[in-house]
């Protein structure tokens, strides 16, 4: 997470950006190549391993994450004990996918920009009017093409990697970037999402990435100590069981009374 990754982020972004901008039509032939006319289908969508390599992506993503979920849940429930993780570290994956796939694609692009998705357009089978990605103004109501939504939990994948050890850590993003760019040409396939929609979910993840690694662990006005962000964890969890407990005593002590 340093300047170059944040370089060769906007150049990708702003290459892309231009060129598809321009010649927006570039998307559609993308796309064209995995559309069977004569079919009038997207062959990929007819394979069953194409739904599992889904699935299988998505829970790959899920495991990678779930080390930090039990962490924070762990504290909660034994604010006492050592937390799994560390605070920092904990948080960081939690809010990167929080943010990321889960606000930033799903609830703000993909349900405002109307963007619709190649299967549904007119050039490729479907009813839509096609628009290039940087126009919101489609015909998709909801659940639009961009950004690429499993390709931005798929990208996400290089949160991870940033807190992996040096020695390791560009094998990491490698890993990352390769996992992400599968999981978008396995939806460009399936006339899920443009070649566009793909790359502009890899840069916002990136971005969002490198913001919240940069705030918890490069800049000093607002880099925290991992005890200082787990000392909320614990006097929240503390605060739990000594609601809990009050309600035990209360309720034990009106069961024991005399009826």
């Amino acid at each position: 997470m340093n300047r170059t990754g944040l370089a060769i982020a906007l150049a990708i972004a702003a290459l892309v950006g231009v060129v598809f901008g321009v010649y927006p039509r570039l998307d559609i032939d993308i796309s064209a190549f995995f559309y069977n006319r004569r079919a009038d289908l997207f062959v990929v969508n007819a394979q069953t391993w194409a739904n599992n390599s889904r699935a299988a992506a998505r829970w790959l993503s899920a495991l990678i994450l779930a080390p930090a979920c039990l962490a924070i849940i762990g504290k909660l429930i034994l604010p006492k004990r050592r937390i799994l993780i560390g605070g920092r570290a904990a948080l960081f994956l939690v809010l990167t996918m929080a943010l990321g796939p889960g606000v930033l694609t799903n609830v703000i692009l993909k349900d405002h920009w109307g963007r619709a998705r190649p299967i549904d357009t007119t050039e490729l089978g479907g009813t839509f009017h096609f628009t290039a990605w940087w126009d919101p103004r489609g015909d998709c109501p909801t659940n639009c093409s961009f950004v690429a939504g499993e390709p931005s939990g798929a990208f996400w994948t290089l949160a991870p990697a940033a807190l992996t050890p040096p020695q390791w850590r560009l094998l990491a993003y490698a890993g990352a970037l390769a996992f992400g760019a599968a999981v978008g040409l396995l939806r460009i396939a399936g006339g899920a999402h443009f070649f566009s929609d793909v790359v502009f979910a890899g840069v916002l993840m990136f971005l969002l990435i490198w913001i919240m690694h940069g705030l918890l662990f490069r800049w000093p006005p607002t880099q925290l100590s991992d005890a200082a962000l787990e000392r909320p964890l614990v006097r929240a969890g503390e605060a739990m069981r000594n609601a809990l407990s009050a309600v035990l005593r209360r309720f034990c002590g009106q069961s024991g009374k005399p009826s």
